[in-house]
């Protein structure tokens, strides 16, 4: 058999430019001077321009001068480090609005050239399905606030009226009025569940320890629900704290390992606790001009079968589920109450791998929430 050089084994004859030009997002390098020096296939579709056209001209025949674009290929020479900012809206005359993740990361040589990345298809879309997420929220606060005043009052009448005619009834009928009362009794639980939807008073946040969090919800579980399942818990010891509400956290987490455990396998049932920070990872508030630092990661990964296809783009939704007898309202609960720490939420799944992802803002030296 013949010898293959250990140049092209490791990959000496293949064009780094080619894997540049294949890659599905836009990727441009951008000088000190600000001037284009490369631009992929992908990156001028997205702009409607040709290489010939723009490299060597300035980015800002392509971006407004005061895109925050700037700032992030500033920050990345100045940090000597890969920095990324969620929902930048890019605009020009040729291709309008799009909201996009853009991440720049030095080249290392020459020093001052940076690698500008747009995720248009990827990170930006789940960033907008979050703020859908949000919105779902929205619609079951106000739906849990009908409820309550529509549906909650006449259940009383009706049972208070079953439990009269319980009194005088035969034994067989008094089958039938149990039922009713125990059906009535069903649906109010289930608007007493929504009805946490609809607590519009300001979040009360301060620093709390991720970890405390996530080890008191491990304990609750492994006492209980996920008694079958073996924890492995990779953390970051020097995450500092989050700027959040300890008792909603607790809440979140917790409802993300009992879904996880549901998932796992009877046999052999693996939850992975991960923590990491992010760095350079913010979100534009809407409405204003602030940028929200999103740095701690929390990630809950299980080795079930994965979320079906048919539900994932609607998982946040209320009433989606895939348990028997779930009602749809765990995850969407989940949301809301990422939503109101100005974190997000995200999920990856493949067979025997399925990991849900928060992004959480932390204190800064003050005690108060990291912006921009």
């Amino acid at each position: 058999m013949a010898r293959v050089p250990a140049a092209r084994r490791l990959g000496a004859d293949i064009d780094p430019t080619s894997i540049l030009a294949a890659l599905p997002d836009p990727v441009m390098v951008v000088d000190g001077d600000g001037l284009i020096r490369f631009i992929n296939l992908e990156a001028q579709e997205f702009f409607d321009v040709s290489a010939t056209r723009v490299l060597g001209t300035r980015l800002t025949d392509l971006i407004p001068e005061d895109s925050p674009v700037f700032a992030l290929l500033d920050q990345a020479r100045i940090t000597h480090a890969t920095v990324c900012e969620y929902g930048v809206t890019v605009e020009t005359q040729r291709v309008g609005p799009h909201s996009v993740t853009m991440q720049a990361a030095p080249l290392g040589d020459p020093p001052d050239q940076v690698v500008l990345t747009i995720h248009e298809r990827s990170i930006a879309r789940r960033i907008d399905k979050q703020l859908n997420h949000r919105g779902a929220a929205r619609s079951v606060v106000a739906m849990a606030a009908m409820l309550a005043h529509e549906v909650k009052n006449p259940l009383s009448g009706i049972r208070g009226a079953a439990q009269l005619l319980e009194e005088n009834a035969s034994e067989d009928d008094q089958i039938l009025t149990r039922l009713i009362c125990d059906e009535a009794d069903r649906i109010v639980a289930l608007v007493d569940r929504m009805e946490v939807f609809t607590d519009g008073r300001p979040l009360e946040r301060q620093a709390v320890n991720i970890h405390a969090v996530l080890e008191h919800v491990r304990r609750i579980a492994q006492t209980g629900f996920a008694r079958h399942i073996r924890f492995i818990e990779k953390y970051d010891p020097s995450l500092p704290p989050v700027l959040g509400n300890r008792d909603q956290l607790v809440q979140v987490f917790l409802n993300m390992v009992k879904n996880a455990a549901e998932a796992c396998p009877d046999q052999g049932g693996e939850i992975l606790l991960s923590t990491a920070y992010q760095h350079g990872v913010r979100l534009a508030v809407a409405g204003s001009d602030s940028r929200m630092h999103l740095p701690l990661l929390v990630s809950v990964a299980d080795n079930g079968p994965g979320i079906p296809e048919d539900i994932r783009a609607n998982l946040f939704d209320p009433f989606v589920t895939t348990k028997m007898n779930g009602t749809g309202l765990g995850l969407a609960l989940v949301a809301k109450i990422i939503g109101d720490h100005g974190g997000v939420i995200d999920f990856e799944s493949v067979p025997r791998r399925t990991i849900f992802k928060v992004s959480l803002p932390v204190t800064d030296q003050n005690g108060h929430g990291e912006g921009a």
